[in-house]
């Protein structure tokens, strides 16, 4: 209400009810959502009171754990994968089966999880640093709050894009390290140390970085869909039951649906990765990320040449992704309770 005075007269002007409402509504959304954010942030302080230094020593170590973890289990199907991925041959289920169970005669069991030394080698530094890099990404951008989350949803997605970035570059060569271990025989490279002593003396050291580019041209679509579908689906999570935490299972979904989302996104620059890291072995000219695309594409199309292989990993990824976001939560917040991480 307005009041206005002139000589001899006063008017007096009324808000329609409507508007008042209106702005009464408004007021009052505004008001929850800082208490609201107030509340979690009270709540995340009084939880954990870490410090910073605390945070990076729990996630980078609730990390690695998880990544091991989720990389055992999905070894197999992951050797599989590879194979297909780097040869000109049609990919099926039955083949894929067939694939194994001759391993498992050439070479016995323990074969499916050859090169797995490699890959703990590349994966427990590798998500021990995504893990931890994506926390402090999300400090960085300030995205740490449910509130904030909602608030600014492409941040989120950054924040999971240059995590990936970030620990792509610091563990690239392990990562070729390890292609080259699945796809050949344990004759031509003995151990980890063996591939990087060989490619150093015979293709020299600007090849432990051969398919770098497509390598990191796919995990920004990769990591930043997985994490930000993720991160999404748990703040729904709370905002429709009201329970602060996802329950293990809960947790196994949503991470499955992160990792199926983030594998489909960037599958194709996968293929090219791995065509461009065992160039040498399979004896193959793949140089660049544009001349690689043309050849797949034009001897083995779009769907069996740069897709080969996703329906393997819409089974396979789901699940490491899935098995790595719980088990990197539940530790992380099992870690945080520990007086071991504190004060350190």
């Amino acid at each position: 209400m307005n009041i206005e005075q002139s000589p001899g007269s006063t008017i007096i002007h009324r808000r329609p009810p409507e508007v008042l409402l209106d702005v009464d509504i408004k007021h009052a959304e505004e008001s929850l959502g800082l208490v609201e954010q107030k509340l979690e942030e009270h709540h995340v302080h009084h939880k954990e009171k870490l410090t910073n230094k605390e945070k990076v020593l729990t996630s980078l170590t609730a990390g690695a754990m998880a990544g091991a973890i989720a990389k055992t289990v999905i070894a197999p199907l992951d050797r599989t994968k590879i194979n297909f991925q780097i040869q000109n041959k049609k990919f099926t289920f039955r083949e894929a089966f067939q694939f194994l169970i001759e391993s498992y005669r050439s070479a016995g069991i323990l074969s499916w999880w050859r090169g797995n030394s490699a890959t703990m080698a590349r994966v427990v530094p590798y998500a021990s640093i995504q893990y931890a890099a994506h926390e402090q990404w999300k400090r960085v951008l300030q995205v740490e709050t449910i509130v904030q989350k909602k608030s600014y949803p492409g941040r989120s997605f950054v924040a999971g894009s240059l995590a990936g970035v970030t620990s792509s570059t610091c563990t690239y060569p392990l990562d070729l390290a390890r292609a080259r271990m699945a796809v050949t025989h344990k004759d031509k490279y003995t151990t980890l140390a063996h591939v990087f002593l060989k490619i150093w003396k015979e293709e020299g050291a600007r090849t432990l970085y051969r398919g770098y580019s497509p390598t990191v041209l796919g995990v920004i679509p990769y990591s930043g869909t997985s994490f930000f579908t993720y991160e999404t689906l748990k703040r729904l999570h709370y905002e429709y039951t009201q329970r602060n935490e996802p329950n293990p299972a809960e947790r196994l979904v949503f991470g499955a649906l992160a990792g199926l989302l983030g594998q489909t996104s960037s599958y194709p620059l996968d293929i090219v990765r791995r065509r461009m890291q065992t160039a040498v072995v399979t004896g193959r000219s793949y140089r660049t990320i544009k001349s690689t695309l043309t050849i797949v594409l034009k001897e083995e199309g779009l769907i069996g040449g740069l897709y080969k292989g996703l329906s393997m990993n819409w089974v396979k990824g789901p699940i490491c992704v899935g098995i790595s976001f719980t088990t990197f939560d539940l530790l992380q917040k099992f870690f945080r309770q520990l007086q071991l991480f504190r004060n350190r």
